[in-house]
């Protein structure tokens, strides 16, 4: 009889038969979790989250066409480009075909901003006509690329500067100024009107990017925007901004709803992707979501950040920080 080491030659073979159905397990697990993976990068986001140009260009290439169609197969159903009025015109209307065949809507894209001169809130006949020689411009190029909404920041507070009176004038009051913005603000309407295209003001923040722009909270906005009474003139609701301007947000956000025409994204500090900083964006794009399927409102959501990481890592870890915040 040949002599058996093992003390239990049964439990040897069951602990064999078992690790082999442990690791063929493990593999079909890690082998469906890719395949899950990579059916969830072609899913198409609950929500119009809207890329910009660069943001992919390591994983697509430089050309921003490219950089469209990479965004449309990784599930994105937007796209914004706020310079693109720098873009030639065949390019504008090369942009506007390709977003239109991949079924995805235009973003914004900047009409008109000043962060230094008061050009609404204390306007002369030289810079009122540049402004809406702006305008006027910006709806051909909307028209180009398929673009609904133009962003428009509406210049500085008028204030002198330290030592002298930086614009010529003295310093107007604040309700004198804010009357003024209420005026151009109605004179760029009557523009956009006719043309369908609605301009959404941005309120900026102080304290981190931009100290002395007009715009800066939320609620200031919503009032301009009554004022103006137009359904061409809404709020540009940057959630990084006003995170910094105000905090508040979900509140604010329903308080200001039906004034609020689009949104933008950016987790603060750094303003980098979400999940990155201190805004709960799973929390605040589910109160988008419920209140726009309960107002049959589906608005588009600009990811106007940097990405925290470079190259195609840090554009994948991009694209899993919105799967793993959208509602």
């Amino acid at each position: 009889m040949t002599q058996n080491n093992h003390p239990n030659p049964d439990r040897r073979t069951f602990l064999t038969a078992a690790t082999a159905a442990t690791a063929a397990a493990s593999l079909a697990v890690a082998s469906s979790g890719v395949a899950a993976a990579q059916e969830n990068t072609s899913k198409k986001f609950s929500m119009k989250f809207a890329p910009h140009p660069g943001m992919f260009k390591a994983s697509a290439g430089k050309d921003v066409i490219d950089q469209i169609n990479f965004c449309h197969e990784q599930g994105f159903t937007a796209f914004e480009y706020n310079g693109i009025k720098k873009e030639t015109e065949q390019k504008q209307q090369k942009i506007g075909d390709t977003l239109k065949q991949n079924g995805m809507e235009m973003g914004v894209f900047v009409a008109y901003a000043d962060f230094v001169r008061p050009t609404f809130a204390n306007p002369n006949e030289k810079t009122t006509t540049e402004v809406l020689d702006q305008i006027k411009g910006s709806v051909d190029v909307a028209k180009r690329c398929g673009a609904r909404f133009v962003t428009v920041v509406p210049g500085s507070i008028d204030q002198p500067a330290p030592g002298g009176d930086r614009y010529g004038g003295p310093r107007l009051a604040e309700g004198f100024q804010t009357g003024y913005v209420i005026d151009m603000l109605r004179k760029c309407a009557e523009i956009l009107e006719p043309e369908k295209i609605v301009m959404v003001l941005e309120p900026l923040n102080w304290h981190a990017n931009h100290g002395g722009a007009f715009l800066r909270d939320s609620d200031q906005a919503y009032a301009i925007c009554r004022a103006v009474d137009s359904p061409s003139c809404k709020i540009l609701f940057d959630i990084y901004h006003q995170q910094i301007s105000e905090g508040n947000l979900i509140p604010n956000i329903n308080r200001a709803w039906d004034e609020i025409g689009y949104f933008q994204a950016g987790d603060n500090p750094g303003r980098k992707e979400p999940g990155t900083g201190e805004i709960h964006y799973g929390n605040v794009f589910k109160a988008i979501a419920d209140r726009s399927k309960k107002d049959g409102r589906d608005l588009i959501v600009g990811m106007e950040h940097k990405n925290s990481k470079g190259g195609k890592a840090g554009e994948q870890a991009v694209i899993n920080a919105y799967r793993a915040v959208e509602p």
